[in-house]
């Protein structure tokens, strides 16, 4: 049941250590497997290992079992310690000699490799376009609520004048610099790593250009070696750009659950959407923001936790590497229904208006009358001094006329440009 095994039993102890949950884990590699050695098949047979009908018996087995994965029924029993020991026993079971063939050439290092690859690729591009998703739903709020004031603020004192346009536009544009990482990190796993053994290649005449084309990856990782050394370069790569992602969206959720509480009251959520306290009758409480908060946070420190794994690792392949696949695989799971459970929830919101007239926002607009007085001639300092002294002798009276129309400012959002910016 082990691809390793030489006929010397285990320590039970041991094994359950080695093998921990990778069978739980693997179910999500197991498509990308199966993949994979549907292409090192087709390799083998071109270069004369295995001949045509054992390839097409192969092809045939690995159908059966792609077909069991898709309809949820292929499970990895509590015999095997992967699901690449599963795979092969399945096709040894139902085609002999043939389904032993499989390993030829190919070491369960780069099976898992291979498949984490594809699986990362596939993933990083779901993630991808679920953010886009989410792009063009807030630059569709943006556009609904471009007039929509909305106090501007730093170190959480008022500032200057902003609007819901401006809010929700911001965290659009912000989430194309982190497209711009997952790209980067797309580009990293699109190279095919299959060939390099237990990472330092074969002596068997292997066409690893022709698995590359089988399996769609965009070019090889030629250096078996590098290939290899790979396994936590990867990793590290991506958690930094779903790390980037999650700290847009864990602060997009701190604003909202912000703007709910009574001392801001900017938005709101219907009902449906919130959730009661036990013993407090009035409260309508923001879970949903809270917990993506807190599950985005928990991502952003993934790349701690991948680093410190590969961190001092000499080149080869070393167990500690298994170690990468349970939580980076879960933070894929997790970010997904985050995006989409963000984008269900925002689409709701209630945008309330804003009492600009409220002595809670009467020096909203200081900036904007210190510059109306430096148009009108005075210099900035004289202007900057003359609007303090009215805020502090209690005379100042704001003037909310003033438009900005600059690039990127309040009155001139510039969506489309942020749209046409988000990259193809």
């Amino acid at each position: 049941m082990k691809l390793w095994d030489k006929g010397i039993s285990i320590d039970k102890k041991i094994e359950q250590f080695t093998v921990g949950n990778d069978r739980e884990i693997d179910i999500h590699i197991a498509k990308y497997d199966v993949i994979a050695s549907k292409a090192h098949a087709k390799m083998l047979q071109k270069i004369g290992i295995i001949s045509v009908e054992e390839l097409v018996e192969l092809l045939g087995g690995l159908k059966v079992l792609e077909e069991q994965i898709e309809n949820g029924t292929f499970v990895i029993d509590a015999q095997f310690e992967d699901v690449h020991s599963k795979i092969e026993f399945e096709l040894t079971k139902s085609l002999g000699e043939v389904g032993k063939k499989i390993h030829t050439a190919r070491s369960r290092n780069d099976q898992v490799l291979v498949a984490c690859h594809l699986y990362y690729k596939e993933n990083l591009g779901v993630i991808k376009d679920k953010t886009k998703t989410l792009f063009e739903t807030l630059l569709g709020l943006a556009d609904t609520y471009k007039d929509k004031v909305l106090p501007g603020y730093t170190h959480l004192q008022v500032a200057m004048p902003s609007s819901f346009g401006l809010w929700f536009s911001a965290y659009a544009e912000l989430m194309i610099d982190d497209v711009f990482l997952l790209d980067a990190a797309i580009k990293t796993v699109d190279q095919n790593p299959l060939g390099s053994a237990a990472g330092y290649g074969s002596s068997f005449p292997i066409d690893r250009e022709l698995t590359t084309k089988e399996m769609g990856f965009a070019t090889l990782k030629y250096n078996v070696v590098a290939a290899q050394m790979g396994r936590g370069k990867n990793e590290r790569t991506i958690a930094v750009a779903l790390g980037s992602l999650c700290n847009t969206l864990s602060r997009f959720a701190m604003d909202t659950c912000l703007y709910m509480s009574q001392n801001f009251g900017f938005i709101s959520f219907p009902d449906e959407l919130t959730t009661g306290s036990s013993i407090m009758p009035h409260k309508k409480n923001p879970d949903v923001f809270e917990l993506i908060r807190g599950k985005c946070n928990k991502i952003q420190a993934l790349q701690g936790e991948m680093v410190l794994i590969t961190n001092n690792l000499p080149s080869g392949y070393h167990r500690d590497y298994q170690l990468l696949k349970e939580n980076m695989i879960a933070a894929f799971e997790e970010l997904k229904d985050i995006l989409d459970i963000f984008n269900y929830s925002i689409q709701q919101i209630i945008v309330k208006d804003v009492d600009v007239n409220s002595d809670l926002y009467k020096y909203l607009f200081t900036v904007d009358n210190i510059n109306t007085l430096v148009v009108e001639g005075q210099s900035f300092r004289e202007a900057y001094q003359k609007i303090g002294g009215q805020v502090q002798d209690g005379t100042y009276v704001p003037d909310t006329s003033k438009k900005h129309t600059h690039a990127g400012s309040i009155h001139n959002l510039c969506l489309d440009k942020i749209r046409n910016k988000f990259p193809k």
